[in-house]
């Protein structure tokens, strides 16, 4: 990815844990990495077709002046949340507040605090099968959407199923989406439990019958294996509820760990290739 580069932006703002530092003010050094696609900018020399570093930078300026964090680590994050949601062209950035006269008693140069943040692409599973099952499914991709930090890319058509593991229920409605997210996976996870929870799923029967059942299932190409979060989802390569639907969105997304496409996954369990 190509980066466009803001180093040592002098901002006069208002940050600092001492009230005095609040309502005097003083000065910080911000620099920025901008991550992005400039090809086009390069080959047509047209401006609107890359990030234009001087708005960024008067940006960053009205920013810090306009809002007061006590810490430094508050000021960044969510200075490089906003930057990342205003300006679509921008996938990542690595951004660093400068502190030059940190009110410590030492014989301090400077402290400052670095973070790198960047948007991510997440596949999802939706599925439900009590009720009306395609209101819980459409109305869950709404929620999701809703979520400050997340946008629905594409969502695939709905099908139907037969039910897996616990047999004695009804037929389920299955589908995916991809998912454009600011969120951690945790964060990530902890919105999708909440969104269950809204549309009245009770955890009581494993594989039993559910309002609506949102599964993670890619988050770029990571992988976690804890206790409680596993990307990829475990199962999903075994499940043809999952990559069928999967496989109209993202047919070459391939999986990290096995190496396979959705697509070679798909034709695994049809056995066709």
């Amino acid at each position: 990815m190509d980066k466009i580069k803001i180093k040592d932006l002098e901002v006069f703002a208002n940050h600092g844990v001492f009230p005095e530092e609040n309502t005097l003010g003083q000065k910080f050094i911000v620099s920025a990495d901008l991550h992005t696609d400039t090809r086009k900018a390069g080959k047509t020399d047209d401006l609107t077709a890359s990030l234009h570093y001087g708005e960024v930078s008067a940006f960053i300026e009205v920013w810090l002046k306009e809002h007061t964090y006590k810490l430094l680590e508050s000021a960044a994050e969510h200075l490089a949340e906003e930057l990342l949601l205003k300006y679509q062209r921008l996938q990542k950035i690595r951004l660093e507040i400068k502190k030059p006269w940190a009110p410590i008693r030492l014989p301090l140069k400077t402290v400052s605090v670095e973070i790198e943040r960047a948007k991510h692409t997440v596949y999802l599973a939706l599925g439900s099968n009590m009720g009306g099952r395609e209101k819980y499914i459409r109305d869950a991709v709404n929620a999701l959407d809703e979520i400050r930090g997340c946008a629905v890319k594409a969502v695939s058509s709905l099908i139907e199923t037969p039910p897996y593991g616990v047999t004695d229920q009804d037929d389920f409605l299955n589908g995916c989406l991809e998912l454009e997210t600011l969120l951690t996976p945790r964060e990530l996870l902890s919105e999708l439990n909440r969104i269950e929870k809204e549309a009245g799923r009770e955890r009581v029967v494993r594989w039993g019958p559910r309002t609506l059942d949102l599964d993670l299932i890619f988050y770029d190409d990571l992988v976690v294996q804890e206790k409680d979060l596993c990307i990829p989802h475990v199962e999903m390569h075994r499940r043809k509820f999952v990559l069928e639907p999967l496989s109209q969105i993202a047919p070459y997304k391939r999986h990290p760990v096995y190496g396979k496409t959705v697509t070679e996954m798909l034709g695994d369990l049809d056995g066709t290739f």
